[in-house]
Protein backbone atom coordinates (compact mmCIF):
# COMPACT_ATOMS: atom_id res chain seq x y z
CA UNK A 1 0.00 0.00 0.00
CA UNK A 2 1.72 3.30 -0.71
CA UNK A 3 0.83 6.62 0.91
CA UNK A 4 -1.13 7.54 -2.07
CA UNK A 5 -3.78 4.68 -1.39
CA UNK A 6 -4.78 6.42 2.29
CA UNK A 7 -5.23 10.01 0.66
CA UNK A 8 -8.48 11.66 2.20
CA UNK A 9 -10.78 12.86 -0.47
CA UNK A 10 -13.62 15.35 -0.46
CA UNK A 11 -16.76 14.32 -2.49
CA UNK A 12 -15.95 16.86 -4.88
CA UNK A 13 -12.07 14.95 -5.45
CA UNK A 14 -14.27 11.61 -5.78
CA UNK A 15 -16.47 12.74 -8.24
CA UNK A 16 -14.09 14.12 -10.31
CA UNK A 17 -11.79 10.67 -9.91
CA UNK A 18 -15.12 8.70 -10.74
CA UNK A 19 -16.26 11.21 -13.82
CA UNK A 20 -19.76 11.61 -12.36
CA UNK A 21 -21.18 14.79 -11.14
CA UNK A 22 -21.35 16.07 -6.64
CA UNK A 23 -24.79 15.61 -7.38
CA UNK A 24 -24.29 12.11 -7.82
CA UNK A 25 -22.05 11.58 -4.94
CA UNK A 26 -24.86 13.05 -3.17
CA UNK A 27 -27.14 10.64 -4.12
CA UNK A 28 -25.13 7.84 -4.03
CA UNK A 29 -24.30 8.77 -0.29
CA UNK A 30 -27.96 9.32 0.94
CA UNK A 31 -29.02 5.84 -1.23
CA UNK A 32 -25.69 4.02 -0.01
CA UNK A 33 -24.90 2.78 -3.19
CA UNK A 34 -21.55 4.60 -3.67
CA UNK A 35 -18.11 4.33 -2.46
CA UNK A 36 -18.07 4.03 1.35
CA UNK A 37 -17.52 7.33 3.33
CA UNK A 38 -17.23 8.89 6.58
CA UNK A 39 -18.39 11.78 8.54
CA UNK A 40 -16.21 14.24 9.97
CA UNK A 41 -18.87 16.89 11.94
CA UNK A 42 -20.17 18.21 9.01
CA UNK A 43 -17.87 16.82 6.45
CA UNK A 44 -17.82 13.94 4.71
CA UNK A 45 -14.68 12.48 3.16
CA UNK A 46 -13.43 9.33 0.97
CA UNK A 47 -10.45 7.33 1.50
CA UNK A 48 -9.02 7.05 -2.02
CA UNK A 49 -8.05 3.02 -1.86
CA UNK A 50 -11.75 2.14 -0.82
CA UNK A 51 -13.13 4.26 -3.60
CA UNK A 52 -10.86 2.28 -6.07
CA UNK A 53 -11.73 -1.36 -4.58
CA UNK A 54 -15.34 -0.45 -4.70
CA UNK A 55 -15.40 0.94 -7.81
CA UNK A 56 -13.17 -2.70 -9.28
CA UNK A 57 -15.83 -4.23 -7.31
CA UNK A 58 -19.11 -3.14 -9.56
CA UNK A 59 -20.63 -5.09 -11.48
CA UNK A 60 -20.24 -4.75 -15.15
CA UNK A 61 -23.26 -5.40 -16.54
CA UNK A 62 -24.80 -3.11 -13.85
Amino acid sequence: MSEHDSEILTPEQVAELLHVSPRTMEEWRRTRTGPPWRRMGRHVRYLRREVLVWFEELDSDG
